[in-house]
């Protein structure tokens, strides 16, 4: 068995942040829009402002710390499942069912927010997962 080759993990890692950040503003911003989460904020099912002035920082150093994860949780499956994309695939679907779904599903069931909102942001970490993995998994080398 080959021992991970950290510094394509981080090479991939960031590669792979990179497409899950580009995925994230393609989801809120093209998708989602900002009329919709105006519309959100008029009737107060949103805050107009986050709760947590650095929000945005943090949401995109955690899509960051994110494919690192995958990245490394791809290097370590190739040695069970097999180098390729269809590796990538799975650690990334798994990842992204285990970020997007749970509580996007609890949010949209629970909350008087539209269930449009968390359907989006499951589709979000859900793809961005896999993104991220499969550039990752592209990237990484023994």
């Amino acid at each position: 068995m080959a021992a991970v080759n950290y510094r394509r993990v981080l090479i991939g890692a960031l590669a792979g942040g990179v497409v899950w950040s580009v995925w994230s503003i393609v989801v809120e911003a093209g998708l989602i829009g900002m009329a919709r989460y105006n519309a959100a904020i008029q009737v107060g099912h949103i805050l107009s402002q986050p709760r947590y002035s650095y929000f945005t920082v943090i949401w995109f150093l955690t899509l960051f710390v994110l494919a690192l994860v995958v990245a490394w949780l791809y290097a370590a499956a190739r040695a069970t499942l097999g180098p390729g994309p269809k590796t990538a695939f799975k650690v990334g679907f798994a990842v992204g069912f285990a970020a997007g779904f749970p509580t996007n599903f609890s949010n949209a069931a629970w909350f008087p927010l539209s269930p449009f909102f968390p359907h989006y942001h499951m589709v979000e970490l859900w793809v961005g997962a896999i993104l991220a993995t499969l550039v990752a998994g592209w990237l990484y080398r023994e």
